[in-house]
């Protein structure tokens, strides 16, 4: 059993695990913790150009005032 030392952050050097993993921190009494690591979940994968041309031409935030429109919504009379 490996004996680590917390520094003045509060941090622990755990042996075997890997940047970016995630533990779930369980109190078990008063001087004892268990971590579980938990499963890191599979990245998405990216889109392809052609995905990201039609999730632009879906996107519903168009302008669909014209600018003489908008002036008379937003300014006082």
């Amino acid at each position: 059993m490996a004996t680590v030392r917390a520094d003045s952050r509060k941090r622990v050097v755990i042996p075997g695990a890997t940047p970016g993993d995630v533990f779930d921190v369980q109190p078990e009494g008063d001087e004892r913790y268990v971590l579980v690591r938990l499963h890191r979940p599979d990245p998405a994968p990216k889109k392809s150009v052609e995905e990201c041309l039609e999730a632009i031409d879906r996107n519903p935030l168009r302008m669909t005032l014209s600018w003489e429109e908008l002036r008379q919504i937003t300014r006082e009379p």
